[in-house]
């Protein structure tokens, strides 16, 4: 009754506090009793010392191992095609009862005819230095020499010689290559670089009508060399693709003399420590013990003058650095030479009488690097005695900008089409160096 005097408003609010009662206890679980003992634990023997002996034995006791039941592998092999949940099958190799060089694994290395246990390092094309040309230098046993030597010189500073009056039709050469050569507004590198090179080369040979001695050489493209020493404890060989390789009829003399090649004894050689020498090099154990200068015997045109290495590619990471170039053309360099010492002299190792000089010349279709290597000995195994030598001239520009298109900025033409900062002495350099061993 006195519910029902309240109201139904009361009755209402009354709900609502309990339901709310109801939600603040919901999810906790309670205990009915005296609440849970706070204190520390009583002390007795177990919480003391620990359970008995006999307790831990019979914890410590390992559990039966059940016997492991071997299954067979079901897979969908008899099904003919895949079907979720089963095993992939496994079968034997196939046997097609004929050798098909195209689907044929090949034998394994040490089934080679050619395998042996000593390894030999490798350079070829596409090895990159780490530390460039002062690696280079110890793997060849070189001694640098910065700028061209001076029989080069000379024939620069020459001016019976005329070089003078070619430093406008190079200029002309120069824009033909880069402006003129194709109808895209800014042809590709690897199309200016060798068309560069083939301008260059045709200024040169215009030299035969006063030289006729010009006239007895022979330009070779994707020539092959191969060439072996053996350096303190390791065995290297140069081989593979050279460059565009000039030859001649006649050796170039040599540069240094007798008394600058004996000098060379003093000289010691720079090393890299930690980094070994042969870091970059490919180390195979299948190879051939070859000494091939690329040409067969009797080739009238036998005698290496001038490597020529164009860097064209039109990424610049896929191209050399220059100081990466650099020793690539040493490497080359030395490795044409040393072939063709062990072809006249055999492969004893000696101090050279003649020594023998091979040239080279890298781009990439504006900056230069230029090169004069001379062979003195191919006693290559200590780091005593006679020296070879290399002179070094890098980093030539033989232009500082081509214009494809004119710069316009407000209607006026700020930068006109055409080739700025053209450098006469770096074609003189490169002329010097394809007269060199004829003037």
């Amino acid at each position: 009754m006195a519910a029902m005097a309240a109201g139904p408003k009361t009755l209402r609010r009354a709900g609502v506090a309990a339901v709310a009662t109801r939600g603040l206890t919901r999810g906790i679980v309670t205990r009915a009793g005296r609440p849970r003992h706070r204190a520390p634990l009583p002390r007795t023997p177990w919480t003391v010392r620990g359970p008995p002996p006999e307790v831990l034995a019979e914890m410590a006791e390992p559990r039966p191992v059940r016997e492991q039941v071997e299954l067979d592998t079901v897979t969908y092999a008899e099904r003919l095609h895949y079907v979720p949940g089963l095993a992939r099958p496994r079968f034997l190799p196939w046997e097609r009862g004929w050798r098909d060089p195209w689907h044929s694994p090949g034998p394994r290395y040490e089934e080679m005819p050619l395998y042996k246990e000593r390894g030999c390092y490798i350079f070829h094309q596409g090895v990159r230095m780490l530390e460039g040309v002062r690696q280079a230098q110890w793997l060849t046993k070189t001694k640098l020499v910065e700028g061209l030597p001076p029989a080069v010189q000379g024939i620069m500073d020459n001016p019976a010689l005329g070089l003078q009056e070619l430093e406008e039709r190079a200029k002309h050469m120069v824009s033909h290559a880069r402006l003129w050569d194709t109808a895209e507004a800014a042809p590709r590198r690897e199309r200016y670089c060798p068309m560069l090179f083939e301008n260059l080369i045709h200024i040169s040979r215009l030299m035969s009508g006063k030289y006729p001695s010009l006239s007895k050489r022979m330009l070779a493209r994707n020539c092959r060399i191969a060439a072996m020493w053996e350096r303190e404890s390791i065995l290297l060989q140069v081989r593979g693709l050279s460059g565009i390789l000039l030859n001649s009829m006649s050796p170039i003399p040599p540069v240094a003399s007798k008394e600058e090649v004996l000098a060379t004894k003093e000289h010691v050689l720079e090393t890299f420590y930690p980094i070994a020498p042969t870091i970059d090099l490919q180390e195979v154990n299948v190879y051939k013990m070859l000494n091939d200068t690329g040409f067969r015997d009797g080739y009238p045109y036998s005698h290496p003058h001038t490597l020529f290495f164009l860097e064209s590619a039109n990424v610049r990471t896929d191209r050399f650095r220059p100081e990466q170039l650099r020793a690539k053309m040493l490497m080359f360099a030395f490795g044409n030479a040393l072939a063709k010492a062990k072809v006249l002299h055999g492969n004893d190792p000696k101090v050279l009488e003649q020594p023998i000089v091979v040239q080279s010349i890298g781009t990439d279709g504006q900056l230069f690097q230029f090169m004069v290597f001379q062979l003195n000995t191919t006693d290559l195994v200590s780091n005593d005695g006679v020296k070879n030598l290399v002179w070094i001239d890098s980093d030539q520009n033989l232009y500082e900008r081509a214009q494809c298109v004119p710069e316009v900025k407000k209607g006026v033409v700020t930068k006109p089409a055409g080739i700025s900062g053209f450098q006469p002495d770096t074609f003189k350099k490169f002329l010097a160096l394809y007269l060199h061993g004829t003037v």
